[in-house]
């Protein structure tokens, strides 16, 4: 069936209007903007159907090869405005809207980012969707359909906590659920194997706990071409027979698909996320396996024609599962089944983080899932017997290639050596991935190992976000939307020309309106849209440094009350903070403390709250990220150098005009590469220098604390008084935790960063050359969309057809 009423204002008018009154029985003139949301959401996802159905056909077609993308986080954001652009129908419905008396902004911000993210992971998968979906790619997302996001964050007493993150409470317009395509998946129990006598072995899953997993499905829709792929959640159910306990089976069941990262400080947190990773990970390849043989009829040529893309190594778990469903299920043999999985799979990493990689104990893993266990253990035994081989017994190779090992379960080592593909996501990351973290991997399978720099799509972060920016890319580089990459970089030719600087000026300068009255609108906290943003937003850790930066606006504090030259010489500053604490993360969460209790007291003072502001925004979600990075005049990107694999929101900054003041890590590298020297503030240690200190030792924070009155200045004030609201203790750990190992070189990097911030506050007084470093780093992120990053993962590892969708 046509929905043609997004063709015409007029028709479209008339239908939306007929439409709010019968779906509920009232008046339009007394609808709601909520209800105006709802009755909108499922006019576009009638009016998309067609295109979607038709792209599902598509990939059913027996030459087809499709891309299955395994990720526990898919950081949607709201699709209303994204679906509408890509669309094609966002104009027509604005100017009804207008017609109507309906603010368009008003009904957009009814919709709820949907909670299925954490950071930058989840972000960046939300990012490949819009552009595989964009590029015409045959690829799926496959993950949980989580009834409650990672939490909504708020702040008592400046720490944060944790609330319920209750995104399904209301209508989803946006899903499908399919119940008829549902999965059971076993849990627990005891494996029965039997010898057939020829060779053959007939196994059993005897007393398996099973649960149902049901498909919800979403579209994604593409940019402007009648492409609309999938992204499928699975949600937990009741299986079709319960066991005899039955409310203790019914509460697990739900917990499957209750929430993202639960906390696994204890054993049942552990299980619990076990089972997450079993559940969308059996679902999802169970699934895609029996749509392929329903076109296919073998299991002969399943690489040829698909593709399971492990994003981190939450998904890892497919390489046994899709050795159990060839071998038991269809009766493949163990070594053409390998052959078939190790050509199948593709495995992304996303840390060096030791601690991120995840590890699995024995004994709880048999226990949960006693069939997975014995087919991983089956190929860490033939991998062994390869190892040996080639670097005997005992040796550290094959102890630190081994799947099994100091009773865990080392899942990014089943990934690596199931997979054909291995890539880092940024080339630092991966040059260290190959010559330092993984280089047994690497040296063992010489060809695996790639990198794929990490993007952003820049239809969502500056297109749909930014409208003074679009203008002006609109006018001087017309087909950028299309091809970023080449088109961006014509705005070169005008980084000197007055009258463009001007309008990048007036661009920054709305859009630090438009948060400073959001942020006073949500906190109370008043700033000078003169000042320069200083923006720092992302997942809070240690590595990432939020506390340096917390020091240092503590530094230029005391500078302002003591140093009236200081004072004179220096441009008012906002920081702005944006982040997120894992709720058992207790650190993090007394950093989080700290920047309030410094707000607290610098806002407060009337002696210097015209020169600095701070403000932590509370629930830092994709959609406060909309406003936030299109208004940052500086973007800190400030990881202690060789642990930020990527990073992504320093492309999104970058995108939209700001100048990046970071380390050289992650895409930071890549970024001074572009931009060049100029255009961007680099501090601190290398990687290089970084590293040589974790293997050689010979750096003492004390050293630094007695040699450099800022430093001692700063984190003495931690706990003399100097915090009159708190007690003096309050900040004791952090104080310990910096003098006596601070393991991401705070006190290291401290004078350096305070230096290239000086750099920055001088090259803002000069308005022409910081206009010029801002169109600078906005014509050369063209490089840091996701269009071209997923170009070149179909290039080097999936090897997939664009699909043309008849209209």
């Amino acid at each position: 069936m046509n929905y043609p009423y997004f063709d015409d204002k007029e028709l479209f008018k008339k239908e939306f209007i007929s439409n709010v009154e019968n779906k509920y029985a009232i008046d339009f003139k007394k609808s709601t903007p909520y209800q105006q949301y709802v009755v909108l959401g499922e006019m576009l996802r009638m009016y998309i159907a067609k295109y979607w159905h038709n792209t599902e056909m598509a990939f059913c077609k027996k030459s087809q090869k499709t891309v299955i993308y395994f990720s526990m986080e898919f950081l949607m954001g709201r699709m209303i405005t994204n679906n509408l652009m890509n669309a094609g129908v966002y104009d027509v419905v604005k100017e009804a809207f207008s017609d109507l008396g309906i603010d368009i902004n008003e009904v957009e911000h009814q919709e709820t980012d949907a909670g299925l993210g954490n950071g930058g992971l989840g972000r960046l998968a939300a990012c490949f969707m819009d552009s595989v979906a964009s590029l015409n790619l045959p690829v799926i997302g496959n993950c949980i359909r989580y009834r409650y996001g990672f939490f909504e964050q708020g702040v008592k007493n400046g720490y944060q906590v944790e609330h319920p993150d209750r995104w399904l409470k209301d209508v989803n317009v946006w899903e499908i659920r399919r119940a008829d395509e549902a999965v059971e998946i076993p849990f627990y129990g005891y494996i029965d194997i039997q010898s057939q006598g020829n060779g053959k072995l007939i196994v059993e899953h005897k007393d398996a706990q099973y649960v149902k997993a049901v498909p919800y499905d979403i579209p994604i829709v593409g940019d402007g071409n009648h492409f609309v792929t999938t992204l499928r959640l699975w949600s937990s159910e009741p299986a079709s027979t319960y066991p005899d306990d039955a409310f203790n089976y019914l509460r697990d069941v739900r917990e499957i698909s209750s929430m993202l990262y639960p906390n696994d400080d204890t054993e049942e947190g552990k299980i619990l996320r076990l089972k997450q990773q079993y559940f969308f990970v059996s679902a999802g390849v169970t699934s895609s396996v029996r749509q392929f043989l329903k076109v296919h009829g073998t299991c002969k040529d399943l690489h040829k024609h698909l593709c399971f893309h492990i994003n981190d190594t939450h998904p890892a778990l497919i390489v046994p599962e899709l050795m159990r469903l060839l071998v038991d299920e269809y009766n493949v043999d163990w070594d053409q089944a390998w052959e078939i999985t190790k050509n199948t799979c593709a495995y992304t990493n996303h840390t060096i983080l030791s601690e991120a990689l995840e590890k699995w104990p024995v004994g709880l893993f048999a226990r949960l899932l006693p069939r997975i266990y014995t087919i991983t253990e089956e190929i860490n035994r033939r991998l062994l017997i390869e190892l040996e081989e080639k670097y005997g017994p005992n040796s550290n190779e094959v102890y630190e290639m081994a799947i099994i090992k100091d009773d865990k379960i080392h899942m990014a080592n089943l990934a690596i050596h199931g997979s054909f593909s291995v890539n880092g996501v940024a080339k630092l990351h991966t040059e260290i991935l190959k010559n330092i973290e993984m280089k047994t991997f690497s040296d063992y399978y010489p060809n695996k190992f790639n990198n794929k720099t990490n993007g952003i799509t820049h239809r969502r972060w500056c297109l749909h976000i930014n409208p003074e920016l679009k203008d002006i890319l609109n006018e001087y580089c017309p087909n950028w939307v299309k091809d970023p990459e080449v088109e961006l970089k014509k705005l070169l030719k005008y980084k000197n020309d007055p009258e463009v600087q001007k309008r990048f000026y007036k661009m920054k300068q709305a859009r630090k309106a438009a948060l400073a009255n959001k942020i006073f609108k949500s906190q109370g906290v008043s700033l000078d849209v003169n000042s320069i943003f200083d923006v720092q937003v992302k997942r809070l850790h240690e590595y990432k440094r939020q506390l340096m930066n917390a020091l240092h606006i503590m530094y230029i504090y005391n500078r302002l009350k003591t140093d009236l030259e200081f004072r004179s010489n220096y441009v008012p500053h906002s920081f702005i903070f944006g982040a997120k604490s894992a709720p058992g993360y207790w650190f993090a969460k007394k950093i989080i403390k700290l920047i309030n209790t410094i707000a607290d007291k610098v806002n407060n003072d009337p002696e210097t709250n015209k020169y600095l502001k701070v403000v932590f925004v509370i629930n830092y979600n994709v959609t406060y990220a909309e406003t936030i990075m299109p208004a940052a005049n500086i973007s800190e990107q400030i990881s202690t150098a060789s642990k930020e694999a990527s990073g992504t929101s320093n492309m999104k900054f970058m995108m939209n005009g700001a100048i990046t003041l970071g380390t050289l890590d992650g895409a930071n590298v890549e970024i001074a590469n572009f931009v060049g020297d100029k255009n961007i503030e680099i501090f601190g240690m290398n990687a290089e220098e970084v590293t040589s200190i974790y293997r050689d030792g010979g750096y003492d924070p004390m050293d630094i604390y007695n040699s450099d009155i800022r430093v001692r200045t700063v984190i003495d004030q931690l706990t003399n008084g100097f915090f009159n609201n708190v007690s003096r203790d309050e900040f004791f750990d952090i104080r310990n935790n910096l003098l006596y190992s601070d393991n991401y070189f705070i006190l290291k990097d401290f004078a350096s960063y305070i230096t290239a911030h000086e750099h920055l506050n001088e090259l803002y007084k000069d308005q022409e050359k910081w206009l010029r470093a801002s169109i600078v780093n906005t014509a050369m992120s063209g490089y840091f969309t996701t269009d071209r990053t997923m170009r070149e993962y179909n290039r080097d590892i999936w090897h997939i057809k664009p699909i043309e969708v008849d209209d």
